[in-house]
């Protein structure tokens, strides 16, 4: 993915995720080990991010972004310049651009997944109405981000057991089979005693986010004007030049 980055969001994003789980290793265009880093990364399976890239993008990096692999013995190659790389399957590729409004062509638009990361005004305003609340109402602020994190820990267990409810009715061949499969008629009690909790939690979980939302919302004036503010400052650059 090629992501369009101007508050450097996503950059950071990527750089916390990459750390996380494999190491990852920050590269640019103008870098003179540009390739080798490539290379050692294909072969052994690391992330790399390539950051603040322009509208054009370096031609020896077609191969990787058009996934040209060619299949070698149990595994792949790719060719990078004139070496062929074993590719390892666990390499990812992350490009971040800090152009507010790149132009790319319909050739480029081809050989990559464009995401655009750039702040809206709306999401902005959401961001400093967090800082604030956090700053005047720290255990507010906490309960309010646990309430969403359990929310989204809730979504997955739900969507988890629906998954392995529909995969185990896939694996019955007859209604017979669904009848006498015990394993099923236990997953399914599970599934309905932890549907009942979660139900439960979220409407705990309703009655309290919306007391703190009414909290919060005392704060909206502040943020709206602290988020036009920004967008103010940084349109000016469409007046003049100078101000980029």
């Amino acid at each position: 993915p090629l992501m369009i980055d101007p508050q450097t969001q996503a950059n950071k994003f990527i750089k916390n995720l990459g750390n996380a789980e494999n190491g990852l290793q920050t590269i640019k265009q103008s870098d003179n080990n540009l390739l080798r880093s490539l290379e050692l990364a294909i072969q052994f399976g690391n992330w790399i991010l390539l950051e603040n890239v322009g509208e054009e993008l370096d031609p020896a990096l077609e191969p990787i972004l058009l996934q040209q692999k060619i299949k070698q013995g149990s595994g792949f190659v790719i060719k990078l310049g004139d070496k062929s790389i074993s590719y390892n399957e666990s390499f990812k590729f992350f490009l971040t651009t800090t152009l507010p409004n790149p132009h790319y062509s319909p050739e480029t638009q081809v050989k990559i997944s464009l995401l655009n990361f750039a702040i809206t005004q709306f999401g902005l305003e959401e961001q400093m109405l967090n800082l604030l609340v956090k700053l005047e109402f720290p255990e507010l602020q906490a309960q309010k981000d646990e309430i969403v994190e359990n929310n989204a820990k809730n979504a997955k267990i739900t969507y988890e057991l629906e998954d392995k409810i529909l995969h185990t009715l896939d694996a019955a061949e007859q209604i017979m089979d669904l009848l006498a499969n015990d394993n099923l008629i236990d997953i399914l009690a599970d599934s309905k005693k932890v549907s009942s909790e979660i139900e439960e939690q979220q409407k705990i979980s309703a009655v309290a986010e919306k007391q703190i939302d009414e909290t919060r919302e005392n704060f909206r004036t502040v943020a709206y004007r602290a988020s036009l503010l920004f967008f103010c400052i940084v349109d000016l650059a469409n007046i003049d030049p100078m101000y980029q």
